[in-house]
């Protein structure tokens, strides 16, 4: 049994919104602010990573 890594996406904001993208199958939507000094969060429902896009040279 193998499991998937968290999915890892690259905005151009410090705030986003977060619903799991699956539709009905997804989480409710949540709102999360990146702090300015790490450049990513994680969402607490679906792992999945918001790195912003000047920190994703760092991150990589």
């Amino acid at each position: 049994m193998t499991i998937e890594a968290p999915e890892v996406k690259v905005i151009d904001t410090f705030r986003i919104a977060c619903d799991g993208g699956e539709g009905s199958l997804g989480h409710p939507r949540i709102w999360l602010q990146i702090p300015t000094e790490r450049g990513w969060i994680v969402c607490p429902y679906c792992d999945c990573k918001f790195v912003h896009k000047d920190f994703e040279p760092a991150i990589s």
